[in-house]
C-alpha cells in the first residue's frame, strides 16, 4: 500500500508524513485526515497531537521514522534551522525516506535552503518540493490556502490531488523559487497590513465608525484580502494569532538577506526594510505571540495612543 512518485496518489494507498502542528499545520493535516489519507505525525509535543490521533492520525517517534512509512512528507515549522535539522539532520526525513518518495516543505523558508534540500534529495533518488503557503488560519481551516511551489514540475503537478485539498497551487518554477514567491507575498500583505493599521487609526482619530471605514473601502481600490482576515479583528481588539510577528519577521529580514547574500543585481527594498522594522517593534514590545493584526498597537503607539 504504497504509491511513491510517478505512481497516482490515492486516498486509499498514499501514505503521508506530517510534521508541524501548530496554528497551520493542525488544520491542514485534519483536512488531508478528512479526504481519508493515512496520515503519520511527528511531533516534539505529542500532547498536542491528541486531537489529530482522534481522527485516525499515528503518532511516530522522530522524523526518521515518519518518512520510512510515507510517500509523501509534508513540513510546515518554525523557520530555516528547524527545517535543517527536520529534514537534513541525521535522524531526519531525507535520512528514512524510501527511493521515490517526496518531502514538501510547506514552512516559510530560505530559498537556498531549499535548493540544498532539492539536490539532497536527488541524491537519494528521492524529490523535494519548496510549497510555502499564505491565507493564515482561516485559509488553513476552509482549504483557501495559496499554495507556492517550487520544484519539478511534474512531481508538483503529481502532488495536485494532496495539495487541492488544502488550497490553490500555483508554479513558480524551479527548487527555491516558490520560497521566493512567499517572501514576495509577505512584503505585500505587510504593506497591506501596515496601510490598514494607519487608515483605522486615522479613521478613529477623525472621529469615524471603523466599521463604516472598512465597508467604504471595500468598495474602492483599497479592498483587498488583508481587508478580509484582519479588519474586523483588528476593530475587534481580537489579537488571537492566525500567524505570528516573529515569523513575519523572519520572513522580511529573508528577504532582505537574500538582497544581501546572493550574486545578482542589488535590489532595493526599503518598504521591506520599514515593516520589519515595525513589526520587529511589536516584539520589543513584547507582542512576538501575538496576530500579524496586532500592528495597530505600534501605530497607536507612535500616536500615543495605549489601550489594553
Amino acid at each position: 500500500m504504497q504509491t511513491p512518485y510517478p505512481e497516482p496518489i490515492s486516498s486509499s494507498k498514499t501514505r503521508i508524513g506530517w510534521i508541524g502542528i501548530g496554528i497551520m499545520g493542525s488544520a491542514m493535516a485534519s483536512r488531508l485526515l478528512a479526504a481519508g489519507y493515512s496520515l503519520t505525525l511527528y511531533a516534539r509535543n505529542p500532547s498536542k497531537a491528541f486531537h489529530l490521533q482522534s481522527q485516525g492520525a499515528h503518532l511516530a517517534n522522530s522524523p526518521y521514522d515518519v518518512a520510512q512509512c510515507s510517500d509523501v512528507v509534508f513540513t510546515i515549522i518554525g523557520g530555516p534551522p528547524d527545517v535543517r535539522s527536520i529534514v537534513l539532520g541525521p535522524d531526519g526525513i531525507l535520512s528514512g525516506l524510501n527511493s521515490g518518495g517526496v518531502t514538501v516543505d510547506m514552512t516559510s523558508s530560505h530559498p537556498n535552503l531549499a535548493r540544498e534540500i532539492s539536490k539532497a534529495a536527488g541524491s537519494k533518488g528521492c524529490w523535494a518540493v519548496d510549497a510555502p503557503v499564505s491565507g493564515a488560519d482561516v485559509g488553513a481551516r476552509e482549504g483557501k490556502l495559496a499554495i507556492m511551489a517550487g520544484g519539478d514540475t511534474g512531481v508538483v503537478e503529481w502532488l495536485s490531488p494532496l495539495f487541492q485539498i488544502m488550497g490553490r497551487c500555483t508554479y513558480m518554477g524551479e527548487a527555491g523559487c516558490g520560497q521566493s514567491c512567499k517572501i514576495a507575498n509577505q512584503m505585500v500583505g505587510s504593506a497591506n497590513l501596515v496601510g490598514l493599521s494607519e487608515a483605522l487609526t486615522f479613521a478613529e482619530h477623525a472621529g469615524l465608525d471603523l466599521k463604516s471605514v472598512l465597508n467604504g473601502i471595500r468598495g474602492g481600490a483599497g479592498g483587498n484580502t488583508i481587508i478580509e482576515l484582519f479588519g474586523e479583528r483588528m476593530i475587534e481588539r481580537d489579537f488571537r494569532p492566525g500567524g505570528f510577528a516573529e515569523y513575519l519577521v523572519k520572513d522580511l529580514g529573508m528577504g532582505l538577506d537574500v538582497v544581501e547574500s546572493e550574486d545578482e543585481s542589488v535590489c532595493a527594498l526599503p518598504g521591506a526594510a520599514l515593516y520589519k522594522n515595525l513589526f520587529s517593534a511589536m516584539i520589543a514590545n513584547g507582542d512576538a505571540k501575538l496576530g500579524l493584526q496586532a500592528l495597530i498597537t505600534v501605530i497607536e503607539r507612535l500616536n500615543g495612543i495605549h489601550k489594553s
